[in-house]
């Protein structure tokens, strides 16, 4: 099969590779390094890629700290079960799926990939592919953290930094649909996309001042740094920020700090999907490329960078 795979941590999306690699097959999987019980084979049809992954240490070594080079990039995806190992319960072969793989094995930048079928939702006939693996990151991420660690409810006000990012416009939808009242962040250039995808105001990072929003119930930060420190401070009092930066450097005078790493979960992606069936949510898609041209759409030049989600369709 055809796959993108790095060596090189320090060469970054440049030193990505599209390479021949033997193609998964279930009976093989017991033989397989880290395959489990309850694996599926996944034919890719699009592929998402998270712009920081490459330095994770997770895309180097396996789960025993055990360099795994040269590996598979890529942890969206959406696509068609082919095959099913041992004990594998809840898909069946030919169903269309989409989900979160694991961080530690060869991802979805690839024409199949090895997937625990815990990790993977089906897929509705009306949702595409690329469509579907737009959702996964951004919204997994957007969902844990507004609503299982930010504990959202209606009226609340929210902050959310990012806003015109794939996980920030995710965010806005989501934080709007509940009834919030929704405050973007960002660049000037990014404000009409964060009103569009759902935010009430728009804070300029690079020209207005963040504490001029006052106090908000909660705030959703991806970018962590002097703008994670200032948050802190423009929570109320028993407000919460969250963020997926790391460990926050400050915390709320009186409220909670929360920073977590998005994690796989089925019904999650269930609810997220009937929402864009529902036309409550929209992915925020930058570009679309296929396999053969995924290195140079990760590597655009200056003035052809694109915002939103980049997708790689494997199949057309």
């Amino acid at each position: 099969m055809k796959a993108i795979v790095v060596t090189d941590r320090a060469a970054g999306t440049a030193g990505m590779k599209l390479v021949e690699r033997p193609e998964p097959q279930t009976s093989k999987l017991a033989s397989l390094e880290g395959a489990n019980y309850g694996d599926v084979v996944v034919e890719v049809h699009a592929s998402g890629f998270t712009w920081d992954e490459l330095e994770w240490p997770s895309t180097w070594v396996d789960r025993l700290g055990r360099d795994r080079t040269p590996s598979i990039p890529g942890h969206e995806v959406a696509g068609v079960v082919t095959s099913l190992s041992y004990g594998t319960a809840g898909l069946s072969v030919g169903q269309r799926v989409f989900g979160l793989t694991d961080w530690t094995r060869d991802g979805t930048l690839a024409e199949y990939v090895v997937v625990e079928a815990r990790n993977l939702a089906p897929l509705p006939g009306d949702v595409d592919f690329t469509t579907a693996a737009a959702l996964v990151m951004p919204g997994l991420t957007a969902w844990q953290g507004l609503v299982e660690h930010g504990r959202l409810r209606a009226g609340q006000s929210v902050l959310v930094h990012g806003a015109a990012g794939a996980v920030g416009s995710m965010a806005c939808q989501l934080a709007h649909e509940a009834g919030a009242h929704v405050i973007g962040t960002g660049r000037a250039a990014g404000r009409r996309t964060a009103l569009e995808f759902g935010a009430q105001e728009y804070v300029d990072l690079e020209q207005d001042s963040l504490e001029d929003v006052g106090e908000v119930d909660l705030v959703f930060d991806v970018f962590g740094g002097e703008i994670g420190r200032r948050s802190a401070g423009v929570i109320r009092a028993g407000g919460t920020l969250v963020t997926v930066a790391g460990p926050p450097e400050a915390r709320p005078a009186s409220g909670r700090a929360i920073d977590f790493v998005v994690v796989p979960d089925r019904a999650q992606l269930v609810e997220i999907v009937r929402r864009v069936r529902d036309g409550r949510l929209r992915t925020h898609l930058g570009s679309v490329a296929a396999l053969d041209g995924a290195v140079e759409a990760f590597n655009p030049a200056p003035a052809e960078r694109v915002r939103g989600k980049t997708i790689i369709r494997v199949r057309p």
